[in-house]
């Protein structure tokens, strides 16, 4: 699994990060930081629900 984020629709209000920070971080500029490459498999089920979670749509699935 890879994350995509439409960063249009991203306000960067960190519900993500709260249910997958291993994954998800702000930067400096409140800006979303997603881990790059395959979601490991013991983050899967965290990051389905981050996307699940997210207030704006703007995070899903790419390959």
């Amino acid at each position: 699994m890879e994350i995509g984020v439409d960063r249009s629709l991203c306000e960067a209000n960190a519900v993500c990060v709260g249910f997958a920070p291993d994954i998800f971080d702000l930067d400096d500029d409140e800006e979303l930081v997603i881990r790059s490459g395959p979601v490991p498999d013991d983050q899967v089920e965290r990051v389905s629900d981050a996307i699940k979670g997210c207030p704006k749509n703007a995070l899903f699935t790419a390959g």
